[in-house]
């Protein structure tokens, strides 16, 4: 269910990092009502709870990044299947992924209420984001720093 790989490019940007995090068989968690997606019960738990696996395998071992970020999202859903708009998806990604800073109950989570992969969503200063209409279902996640 989960893939991750850190690459590390050549010449000037030869500092910059890219994590990669592969979540199979789910939609991503979407934003679009009051409730939050990291709130016990939210429609979207078992979304958010995959992509917090899959983030904790790509993150093992390293600090949050706290340099601007291009945000990359590729989902994969066969025709048939609704989706969100990729402006709820993509929100629902960025806060999942960034740490957790304020005193909202997490604890239904377990040690995945401790797992992000950056410091805020105000960070992605870039965004792609494309659907395939393919299948298996599932999403794959690209941090880069900038």
């Amino acid at each position: 269910m989960t893939g991750a790989r850190e690459r590390r490019p050549s010449g000037p940007d030869a500092l910059a990092i890219e994590i990669r995090i592969a979540v199979d068989g789910v939609l991503p968690p979407a934003k679009g009502e009051a409730k939050s997606m990291l709130a016990a019960g939210h429609v979207h738990g078992q979304r958010v709870r995959s992509l917090l696996e899959a983030a904790r395998a790509a993150m093992a071992g390293r600090e949050l990044l706290v340099k601007p970020l291009r945000l990359s999202v590729v989902v994969r859903a066969p025709e048939g299947i609704h989706l969100n708009d990729a402006t709820n998806l993509l929100g629902g990604i960025g806060d999942v992924l960034q740490a957790r800073r304020t005193g909202a109950d997490v604890t239904h989570l377990g040690d995945l209420a401790n797992v992000a992969c950056f410091l805020d969503d105000g960070q992605i200063s870039e965004i792609y984001y494309r659907r395939e209409w393919v299948g298996p279902l599932g999403y794959e996640v690209v941090l880069s720093e900038l």
